[in-house]
């Protein structure tokens, strides 16, 4: 009988990752009857759609659901829609409201807490904290109570929450529309060239690392994104620049940052967590490690928020500070530039 090692490795926003490592007396069996008999909460429908969407992997290779299974075969599976995701416990966590009335509240989030249960996060989420403080809040197209759209895990920043189902729908067409106002402030690598520039660019899952976002210049697949950007400070081997959504697609800034050779600082899951601008120097290498410790999340913060109000019709603007984390590591670069400049560490 097959002995199978299981581990369940949370990701913070697309999926839920299962990983299954078959026994030295595995039979050969098809992936989807192998997935069947060790997870308790997929039916076999979701596990044979993962297997369309290239979400199984046996030894790190995308297999189809007929795949055999055979002995030490390392079989890993992302789901897009994690069980227990509806099973919603209200929290008592803090939520720092900037505004609130009638029919929406504005809030912003603080680093480090997700916004809705699943993919390994079913409690702490911002949507638990909602379900505690309010009652009733309306579902929206995903069933997440509240919510007109979602910022990562680790960006901080302003949302906007429907506490009414027609906010909800008058709040969503705003952003279908392109019409609501969105700004975040990013730390990026390098000395952009230009003062200010459009990245137009479809954006749609990574073809070999399901983890990311990719974007697909040509069309050939994904769903039309555009960031605008402009330089707000030079700091040598980094830039602070400010990103205006037009579209608002998973990673939009990270991934389009990162397109145009400008990953965001400290940003882990596309590789800004290593030293991509520099020197060697070993001073250098501590400086980074410091203003990665000081920051260790990706340079991001939505900062400005402004929509319709859905009754009023009034044009409203939030803004906000940006975090104190990120303002310590612009800071420190501030510090670094004035006493080195690219040419003498070349």
């Amino acid at each position: 009988m097959s002995q199978v090692i299981t581990e369940q490795e949370p990701d913070d926003e697309l999926y839920e990752h299962h990983r299954f490592v078959a026994g030295k007396g595995q039979a050969p069996l098809r992936v989807d009857k192998f997935l069947m008999n060790l997870m308790e909460n997929a039916t076999r429908n979701k596990i044979q759609q993962a297997a369309a969407d290239g979400n199984i992997f046996v030894n790190d290779v995308a297999v189809k659901s007929n795949y055999k299974v055979k002995a030490n075969d390392v079989v890993r599976v992302l789901l897009e829609h994690p069980p227990y995701e509806l099973l919603l416990t209200p929290e008592n966590i803090p939520l720092d409201i900037v505004y609130e009335d009638d029919q929406l509240l504005v809030i912003n989030k603080e680093p480090g807490m997700v916004v809705h249960p699943g993919h390994g996060n079913y409690s702490g989420t911002l949507v638990n904290a909602l379900a505690y403080h309010f009652e009733n809040l309306p579902m929206n197209s995903s069933e997440r109570r509240g919510l007109v759209h979602r910022i990562d895990k680790d960006t901080s920043g302003l949302l906007v929450i429907a506490k009414t189902e027609q906010a909800m729908a008058h709040l969503t067409k705003q952003f279908a529309d392109k019409t609501s106002e969105r700004e975040y402030i990013a730390i990026v690598w390098g000395d952009i060239e230009e003062e200010e520039g459009t990245i137009e660019g479809n954006i749609d899952r990574h073809v070999k690392d399901r983890m990311q976002m990719a974007v697909f210049a040509d069309g050939s697949q994904g769903k039309h994104a555009v960031t605008h950007y402009k330089v707000l400070e030079r700091l040598g081997y980094v830039t602070v620049v400010s990103c205006q959504l037009e579209t608002g697609r998973t990673h939009q800034i990270r991934v389009h940052m990162k397109h145009i050779g400008h990953t965001l600082f400290n940003d882990a899951r596309y590789g800004g967590d290593k030293i991509l601008k520099g020197t060697t120097f070993t001073k250098y290498k501590q400086f980074i490690d410091n203003c990665f410790k000081i920051l260790p999340r990706q340079a991001l913060h939505a900062k400005t928020l402004g929509f319709e109000h859905p009754t009023t019709k009034e044009f409203m603007r939030f803004d906000s500070e940006v975090p104190q984390d990120m303002v310590e590591c612009i800071e420190k670069w501030r510090t670094y530039s004035k006493s080195h400049t690219i040419e003498d560490d070349e």
